[in-house]
């Protein structure tokens, strides 16, 4: 599927605020309030919208510590090890990557403490060879 322009400025604006009205948006992208509910249906028909969501302040989310993780696998290992990392509650995104690890994981734990645990259960693994590791202090921009 492609996406025209308008399109990609339509997801833009919703992605800064899914709560704006059509109308608002309308405005802001200069067409029809018509136009702008014509598109959203479509774009959620051929799923490249699939939801809409909240999300919470740092502060109001619990505190806590995230990190990214890269994880290197044995050969053949990326099945089983998925399957384990897939229980763990405290696991936010698995993507595999190309580059020194197979694998990036966003882990949000409740304490420092937690996290080390959570890495020692990760390099416990069977078929993890190694792990990186890389605490994040402050979200500068964050349009997830």
């Amino acid at each position: 599927m492609t996406l025209d322009p308008l399109d990609r400025r339509l997801l833009a604006l919703l992605q800064t605020n899914a709560r704006a009205s059509t109308a608002e948006l309308a405005r802001q992208l200069g067409v029809a309030r018509t136009t702008v509910l014509a598109r959203l249906a479509r774009l959620e028909r051929q799923a490249v919208i699939t939801g809409y969501t909240v999300r919470l302040g740092e502060d109001v989310a619990g505190g806590g510590v995230e990190a990214y993780v890269g994880i290197s696998t044995a050969p053949r290992a990326a099945a089983l090890v998925t399957q384990r990392l897939a229980a763990l509650p405290e696991l936010r995104q698995l993507c595999s990557v190309s580059g020194e690890s197979d694998f990036v994981a966003l882990l949000r734990a409740d304490s420092p403490a937690r996290l080390d645990a959570l890495l020692d259960e990760i390099g416990a693994i069977e078929g993890v060879l190694k792990t990186t590791t890389a605490v994040v202090l402050a979200r500068r921009i964050d349009r997830s």
